[in-house]
C-alpha cells in the first residue's frame, strides 16, 4: 500500500442531537457537599483558634500593673561586689613544666650498603651517555662491564640507607632520568 500517496479520508459530519429541555440541562447543586465543606472550614477555624490558646475576641492586651513601691524605694540600688576568684585547685601545670621525659630509643640496625643501578647498556657510548647526565645533577655514578663485557651497567652508591638512596633518586627522576632501582647489592 502506497502511504504517501493516500487521500484522507472525509470528514463526517455528527449527527444532530435531540436537544433537552431546559430544566434539566442546568446541574441541580448537590447541597450536601456544600454543607460538608462549610461544616470543615467552620472545624478548622475552630482548631486553629484553640491551637493560638484564646479567644480572638480580645484583642487588647491585659494593662500592665502599675507598681505600688514609692520611688524612693526602687531608686536605692546597692551593688553586690564580685566574689574573689578561686584559687586553682590542680597543680599538674606546675609538675609538668618542670617534668623531663626519658624515651630509650633502640639504635636502628643498618642493613646491607645499598646500590642504585640507573641503566643497562649494550653499548659503553650509551653507558657513558646516561653517566654524564648523572654528573650534571651533582651525582658520582659507575659505569660497571659485566657478562665479560657484553652489558654496561651505570651504578650509584653505596649509600648507608635505603632513605639516601630515595633522596638521589627522587633527584634523578625530577631531571627526568627514570628507571633507577635500589638494590642490596653488594660490589
Amino acid at each position: 500500500m502506497d502511504y504517501a500517496n493516500r487521500k484522507r479520508p472525509a470528514k463526517r459530519k455528527p449527527a444532530p442531537q435531540k436537544r433537552k429541555s431546559n430544566a434539566k440541562s442546568q446541574r441541580q447543586v448537590p447541597w450536601g457537599v456544600v454543607v460538608l465543606a462549610v461544616l470543615l472550614v467552620a472545624a478548622l477555624v475552630g482548631g486553629l483558634r484553640f491551637i493560638a490558646g484564646g479567644k480572638s475576641d480580645e484583642a487588647t492586651p491585659p494593662a500592665p500593673q502599675q507598681a505600688t513601691d514609692t520611688p524612693d524605694q526602687s531608686a536605692e540600688v546597692v551593688a553586690e561586689p564580685m566574689p574573689e576568684k578561686p584559687q586553682e585547685r590542680w597543680q599538674y601545670i606546675e609538675e609538668l613544666e618542670n617534668l623531663e621525659v626519658e624515651v630509650d630509643v633502640p639504635e636502628r640496625e643498618l642493613g646491607p650498603p645499598k646500590l642504585m643501578q640507573c641503566g643497562s647498556f649494550r653499548k659503553q657510548a650509551d653507558a657513558e651517555r646516561l653517566r654524564a647526565a648523572i654528573a650534571l645533577q651533582g651525582l658520582e655514578s659507575k659505569v660497571y662491564p659485566s657478562n665479560n663485557n657484553t652489558w654496561y651497567r651505570v651504578v650509584l652508591g653505596p649509600y648507608e640507607t635505603k632513605r639516601d638512596a630515595e633522596a638521589d633518586r627522587h633527584k634523578l627522576q625530577r631531571a627526568r632520568i627514570h628507571g633507577c632501582q635500589i638494590w642490596n647489592w653488594n660490589l
